[in-house]
């Protein structure tokens, strides 16, 4: 799913209240504390919240209870599991270090 479909999936007008985190989408329909699509006032169904969990006040497990209905598209994920770092940035990374210890070594 992408994000534009997932912005369908609002919680309002009788629509499921979609939310992803870490590439997973969720079905928080069911919650109290979603009523609307509406988190706490917070945060809005349809939404890749990912990087807002990072500074919830609960823990992932907990959204991890609800339904799972899909994933979002792997270039739309704000975070995908295992990812690996691109090679170049890592490399460069490695050189510039291995730089700094010639010159403070000698």
């Amino acid at each position: 799913m992408t994000l534009k479909e997932l912005a369908q999936f609002n919680g309002q007008n009788g629509t499921p209240a979609y939310v992803a985190v870490s590439g997973v989408i969720y079905d928080m329909s069911s919650s109290k504390l979603w009523k609307d699509g509406n988190h706490e006032g917070a945060h809005q169904a349809g939404q890749d919240l990912t990087e807002d969990l990072k500074t919830a006040p609960h823990v992932r497990s907990l959204i991890e209870r609800f339904p799972v209905v899909g994933q979002l598209t792997a270039a739309e994920s704000t975070r995908q599991p295992g990812k690996k770092l691109p090679l170049l940035p890592v490399l460069v990374a490695v050189a510039v270090l291995a730089a700094l210890a010639i010159i403070v070594l000698r």
